[in-house]
């Protein structure tokens, strides 16, 4: 054999291991099981989403670290949709059509879960866990959604059922004007129903950049004992603000949906003493073992701990790769709805999810916290 014939074999040698390597790595990326999360990482609710998009990284990168499921790892992409429904169906449109999703996921707000529901059905695709108590989500079930979380109507109601049992009768409502702030009032007006009261007023406010300037007022003139407080946590926040300035000291209720760090944060200065509905256990409950698991795996990675939005997220986390376990080693939006239908008890950790064809609310799930002077939510 020449030096030619010697270098053209190691040089076809050298191509065959450049494309078994290609093929390799071309092969790993196709095992990827994509999700797609388009969320309001940006505007009023991005504490929130950051956080309960951190407590799901939390268990789908401990699931890919012990080999994924059925060999493959789970990719979550989330793409950013300012907290504008338009933007939630065209950053889900083209998670579908161009990154290949299986399904949505945790997304936040609404309006927005809403504004996806032709496109799930179109595209076969469904969306889990979707960060909305929204009982248009429940009732009537929709074959594509599958929520992990109780209601908002059960925790507006919750909210009014506590505060009379505190002997507080005079209740005002602040509620934002979309179909979120329409939905939870529902639940507000059962609670009253059921504590026989009435609220002592009930006005809304815009989404966008609403100015609370004379609706404090009205809440000091009126003698308000609380408020219940139906909104995104900046605007909450730059209300709770404004009724303080305004020199009320009116018990301030939030629901679930500003149930993070980030928002204390916001509140700042105003933030003790501050009541909002929880729909997972204590994020510092050794009683269950998922929020035990949950601390266990921040630990590990160096985290402080978990706020209740991070426990969202991970309860999700949790209920999506169940359905994908399920789903076989192919998984399709198709594949995948049937497994998660097919789910009728699953402990995960002191809570048991199930879905149903005629029953696909997950969780219900209902508590309250304050809080507390350190900056805590305490139960």
């Amino acid at each position: 054999m020449n030096m030619q014939d010697g270098q053209a074999r190691q040089g076809i040698r050298l191509a065959g291991t450049v494309l078994a390597l290609w093929l390799a790595s071309t092969a790993t990326a196709w095992a990827q099981i994509r999700i797609g999360q388009p969320s309001g990482f940006t505007g009023a609710v991005a504490a929130g989403v950051k956080e309960n998009t951190e407590g799901a990284r939390l268990y789908l990168e401990a699931v890919n670290a012990k080999g994924g499921i059925n060999g493959q790892k789970v990719e979550l992409v989330s793409v950013d949709d300012q907290f504008d429904p338009k933007k939630t169906v065209a950053t889900a449109t083209e998670l579908v059509d161009t990154q290949g999703v299986v399904a949505l996921f945790l997304n936040r707000g609404t309006p927005h879960a809403e504004a996806l529901l032709p496109l799930l059905a179109e595209r076969k695709v469904p969306l889990v866990a979707p960060s909305t108590g929204a009982m248009a989500l429940h009732q009537p079930v929709n074959p594509w959604v599958f929520n992990v979380r109780a209601t908002y109507q059960r925790e507006s109601a919750r909210a009014v059922e506590h505060l009379a049992s505190l002997g507080i009768s005079r209740i005002a409502v602040l509620q934002t004007d979309d179909s979120f702030g329409a939905d939870a009032v529902l639940g507000a007006s059962a609670g009253f129903a059921k504590v026989g009261q009435k609220p002592l007023w009930l006005e809304k406010f815009p989404r966008d950049k609403p100015d609370f300037t004379a609706l404090a007022q009205k809440v000091r003139q009126s003698d308000a004992q609380a408020v219940l407080f139906l909104g995104s946590a900046g605007s909450v926040a730059v209300g709770t603000r404004a009724i303080r300035d305004a020199g009320s000291k009116a018990q301030i209720v939030t629901l679930s949906n500003n149930a993070s760090e980030g928002f204390i944060k916001l509140l700042g200065e105003h933030a003790r003493g501050v009541i909002v509905t929880q729909v997972f256990p204590n994020e510092r409950s050794l009683a269950y073992a998922l929020t035990q698991e949950a601390m266990e795996l921040a630990k590990a990675k160096g985290l402080p701990g978990v706020s209740p939005a991070m426990m969202e997220g991970f309860t999700a986390a949790k209920v999506l790769v169940e359905g994908l376990r399920r789903a076989g080693p192919h998984p399709t939006g198709p594949r995948l709805r049937d497994a998660l239908e097919g789910i009728k008890s699953v402990d995960l950790g002191g809570l048991s999810v199930g879905y149903s064809p005629t029953d696909h609310s997950g969780l219900d799930f209902t508590d309250l916290a304050i809080v507390d002077a350190s900056g805590k939510f305490r139960r």
